[in-house]
């Protein structure tokens, strides 16, 4: 890397996070999956279009020049996703690999050629799963990155704290390991500064009532739609104080009850309670584990191009990119 090269980071991250949930998930690569990847995206953003918007029945039938629809999207991922669960069945059959692989593909396919009905999921439930990982392994991981980037860069200070802090547990060479990640302290309070301040599910999430409930002075009764909006929860003053809008890490320093007026539940970046995604510890480690490396290498500022747009697809992407300088060490 030459010194002073500008990069775009937001678009290496997106390649980055595709291959690790591709390798440790899938047992495939990101340029073998890279069209499922791609499909995904488009897909995203017509829902993302598409939300809060009312059709009539009939537009259906009027011929235009909008991409592929959401259901067609759909079927092209699935069908991608059961080629290449076939190449996997393929493997299997001529003793290429040790039964279905130790991967989360794998453990999907015992389930779906489980005899017992307990285990047993369908081949749509199959397909969904993978879904699911795809978009959710590398969609928020790569936004989280990519902001955490843009943090340190503007705020030198906590960048050369997170460096000193990565020197001392795994010195200028040595690879990152699962030990050593967990003695990465405020490597974790940068990681929850960054999740508070560009949520990843950023519109939040919904909740159906299930018995009658209070809730402060209402009464809610079966069946009422709750929307929680994490966003607003995450920059609400009476909660984390009026700094609320600043980078501050160190309001983690003594655990998220402590920094949410000991409100722990106010901090739900990936959910909250038993539908917490299954992905969160997989992305924050695979977070600090890429910006330790990066640590250990390089310095980096944020370049005099960048343009702060942050736009809500699924998670809140930075529209512009994020450009930084960066400088071997």
């Amino acid at each position: 890397m030459k010194e002073g090269k500008e990069i775009e980071v937001h678009e290496e991250f997106r390649i980055l996070s595709s291959e690790v949930i591709s390798r440790t998930a899938f047992g495939s690569s990101f340029k073998e999956g890279q069209h499922i990847f791609g499909m995904l995206n488009e897909l995203m953003i017509l829902s993302d279009r598409n939300t809060f918007k009312m059709s009539l029945p009939i537009i259906r039938y009027v011929p235009t020049c909008l991409p592929a629809t959401p259901r067609s999207n759909w079927q092209r991922i699935a069908d991608s996703i059961m080629e290449m669960v076939k190449n996997r069945q393929e493997k299997v059959k001529n003793r290429e690999v040790d039964g279905f692989g130790k991967d989360y593909l794998g453990l999907l396919l015992k389930a779906y050629h489980d005899e017992g009905h307990s285990m047993k999921i369908s081949a749509d439930q199959l397909v969904d799963e993978c879904k699911t990982l795809y978009v959710a392994g590398q969609e928020t991981t790569n936004t989280l990155l990519s902001w955490m980037i843009l943090l340190l860069s503007i705020h030198q200070e906590w960048q050369e704290e997170a460096r000193r802090e990565v020197l001392r547990v795994f010195g200028p060479d040595k690879t990152p390991d699962s030990d050593g990640i967990t003695r990465l302290k405020l490597m974790g309070m940068i990681i929850n500064e960054t999740l508070r301040l560009y949520s990843p599910v950023f519109a939040g999430f919904m909740r159906v009532v299930d018995k009658e409930t209070r809730l402060g002075k209402f009464d809610l009764p079966v069946g009422v739609q709750l929307h929680i909006p994490i966003m607003a929860i995450h920059h609400d003053p009476d909660i984390w104080g009026e700094d609320v809008h600043l980078f501050k890490p160190d309001r983690f320093s003594e655990g998220v009850a402590k920094a949410t007026n000991n409100n722990p539940s106010a901090f739900m970046p990936f959910g909250m309670g038993p539908h917490t995604c299954a992905g969160f510890n997989f992305a924050t480690n695979e977070a600090k584990i890429t910006i330790a490396m990066i640590l250990q290498r390089f310095t980096f500022s944020l370049s005099p191009g960048y343009v702060h747009s942050p736009f809500p697809v699924l998670a809140v992407r930075p529209e512009k990119g994020v450009q930084v300088i960066i400088n071997a060490l």
